[in-house]
């Protein structure tokens, strides 16, 4: 596969121990990458060295085999860019705006400027500088994307957006995603990146810790029930059966069992001699998967320390 765009031991260091350090991510030709971690935890870091915009002080990231940081401007004629903190010029109008950037980029055709402006329900004739905070992210998604760039870069693009406009962005990226674009977006919604992403990877404390695929999410070979028995007789009868038993609620008689999808048909059966109040699966999110392993990192970082 054709690597777009890989971050090869980068690092950026603020002292303190703030930054990112030693990164290594590859985004190949036509993926959707989502990259989720919380406030301050390196995400808007690694996209500004992705774009050239700061130089890294170790590493380095490539975009179709160019260094970014020494090819910032020849890089960036492939790529459309939503920053997480806009920042308009100095100009009257949403409009005005558009067309600075149109000409800007060469963009003679705006057509598909105004299919955007018009499924974001954008008022681009608003004052540039008084546009509330989910208009101006409007304006910057537009911007973005009506050229038609091979490479979508989104930091936190939906913040602002009220769930209906939220939506409506999904929508379009999923379209752009359907081209065959290569996007890489960031957020801090497992929500957002599980519905839209191929693939999503995880910044903590300025290391990237892992990366996974949704459709080994999806597809999980385990599946997680919690299960209420009506009376606590059961309820202590079940835990002699063989199942795992992830987890114990003796307040409510429930109790949680991990077993591969193959032995759903073994549970149901053993259950049939038992008084059930209910039986429910338990999804397994991209959440969960990343708390499961930070929790991991943690117990292997104090057993190290033993």
């Amino acid at each position: 596969m054709n690597e777009v765009i890989k971050f090869a031991d980068l690092t950026k260091d603020y002292g303190f121990g703030r930054g990112v350090f030693k990164e290594n991510l590859v985004i190949n030709q036509g993926e959707m990458l989502g990259f989720v971690g919380t406030n301050g935890s390196g995400k808007t870091t690694s996209i500004r060295c992705l774009m050239g915009f700061i130089k890294p002080t170790d590493g380095c990231v490539y975009v179709n085999g160019l260094e970014s940081y020494h090819n910032a401007s020849l890089i960036a004629k492939s790529i459309g860019y939503v920053p997480g903190e806009i920042a308009f010029p100095d100009l009257p109008t949403g409009n005005d705006f558009l067309k600075s950037q149109a000409e800007f980029l060469g963009l003679k055709d705006m057509s598909y400027a105004n299919e955007l402006v018009s499924k974001l329900q954008l008022d681009p004739r608003a004052n540039l500088k008084r546009m509330s905070k989910g208009m101006k992210q409007k304006t910057a998604i537009v911007a973005a994307l009506m050229a038609n760039p091979p490479i979508i870069i989104l930091d936190e693009p939906t913040t602002g957006l009220d769930p209906l406009m939220r939506q409506a962005f999904v929508d379009i990226i999923k379209a752009e995603h359907q081209k065959g674009k290569t996007i890489m977006m960031s957020s801090h919604m497992f929500e957002e990146v599980e519905d839209t992403c191929d693939r999503v990877a995880l910044i903590s404390d300025g290391y990237l810790i892992d990366s996974v695929y949704m459709k080994d999410i999806i597809n999980r070979p385990l599946q997680d029930f919690k299960i209420e028995f009506q009376e606590t007789e059961d309820y202590l009868r079940f835990q002699n059966p063989g199942f795992k038993i992830i987890r114990k609620q003796d307040q409510y008689n429930q109790v949680t069992v991990e077993l591969e999808r193959k032995e759903i048909n073994k549970l149901f059966s053993a259950l049939a001699s038992y008084h059930l109040r209910f039986i429910s699966e338990v999804p397994y999110t991209l959440n969960k998967h990343f708390q499961e392993v930070l929790k991991e990192k943690k117990q292997n970082v104090q057993q190290s320390l033993i």
